[in-house]
């Protein structure tokens, strides 16, 4: 792409974007990754920040192990611009990060320093989204070789193949106090992502199940996503909107979406898909889910969803490396075909 492309690309703001397919779920963003998806007919991306197997690479560009630098995002935003890409959001927040603050442990404080100078550093450095998660234990899966259509690669969960779970942590930690932490940290980093110009976006709990180990999962169902947006009301903090994560859970998701649409809650979305809920499911392609997605993609039009989506967790195809390229074209060229359907250009 000629430099003054790319220029004019990455100088437009995502504010002024319509609903938009783009394609996140990496770390490293290599030279042929980010060729590969511009042939994919996107310009959006976003990166992850956070190691679990359930990603493809462990190589990151941002160093820190406390906090990110300035010159580092800088550099990296600056890498996807010049790919002819937008780098709307880094996700993941290393849990290392702010483990601390989660579980209201000595040194929190120090964290939420430099959790705070990391959103600074983000909003200077021209990355307006932070996505973040409070899962002091990670996500659970009991397969990550389940067979789906044609024989794919998939990941599941099943609750009673999780036996006798011994405590994740140190020791058991009771709603409550997780709660009274996450409303400390919220307190705390809303007004600094309110003056650095960068919106919060919470991901669901995943699985969305009551506790595991010891550890609850807050972020389970609609109830406490509602009690979470309205503990520090801010036009900066939002839900990074798992469909997948949400499928799994015993709710309705047109309701979900008119509430938290309706509010501009909804900040960006992973767009994926199980087959079955809680207490046991198995992740699938795109069409063969719980949910009817254009039904969805529809309503998400029509409640004003001016955002990013992005294919989340894909189904491993044949020939298809680590990263499961193949598994995320496929998907791209679906959301791409039911967007273009609503009359929407591409941006």
């Amino acid at each position: 792409m000629q430099r003054d492309e790319a220029t004019a690309l990455s100088e437009r703001s995502i504010d002024e974007l319509p609903m938009r397919v783009g394609v996140g779920q990496f770390m490293a963003p290599t030279e042929e990754r980010l060729q590969f998806i511009k042939q994919l007919g996107v310009n959006d991306i976003l990166l992850n920040m956070y190691d679990t197997p359930l990603l493809a690479d462990s190589e990151k560009p941002l160093t820190g192990e406390e906090k990110w630098s300035y010159k580092e995002l800088l550099h990296l935003r600056t890498r996807v611009n010049d790919a002819g890409l937008r780098l709307n959001a880094i996700e993941n927040l290393p849990i290392s990060f702010y483990d601390k603050v989660m579980l209201g442990k000595e040194g929190r404080d120090e964290q939420l320093q430099n959790v705070k100078d990391t959103i600074r550093n983000l909003g200077r450095a021209g990355i307006p989204i932070l996505g973040y998660h409070w899962s002091p234990s990670g996500v659970w899966r009991t397969s990550t070789n389940r067979r789906t259509r044609g024989g794919a690669i998939t990941t599941a969960f099943d609750a009673d193949e999780l036996g006798d779970v011994p405590l994740s942590l140190d020791r058991e930690y009771s709603e409550e106090e997780l709660w009274e932490n996450y409303e400390y940290f919220l307190e705390e980093v809303v007004p600094v992502a309110e003056e650095a110009g960068v919106t919060l976006a919470l991901h669901p709990n995943d699985p969305p199940v009551e506790e595991i180990g010891g550890v609850p999962f807050l972020f389970r169902n609609f109830e406490n996503f509602k009690r979470a947006m309205e503990i520090v009301p801010s036009e900066n903090h939002g839900l990074e909107f798992c469909m997948g994560t949400w499928s799994e859970m015993h709710e309705d998701l047109q309701t979900v979406i008119k509430y938290f649409g309706e509010r501009d809650k909804i900040v960006y979305i992973h767009f994926r898909d199980v087959d079955g809920k809680t207490p046991s499911f198995t992740e699938v392609f795109l069409d063969e889910g719980n949910y009817d997605e254009y039904e969805l993609l529809t309503l998400l039009d029509e409640v004003g969803f001016d955002g990013l989506m992005i294919p989340d967790h894909v189904p491993k195809m044949e020939g298809d490396g680590n990263w499961k390229h193949r598994g995320r074209a496929y998907t791209v060229g679906y959301l791409k075909g039911m967007v273009k359907s609503r009359g929407i250009d591409f941006c």
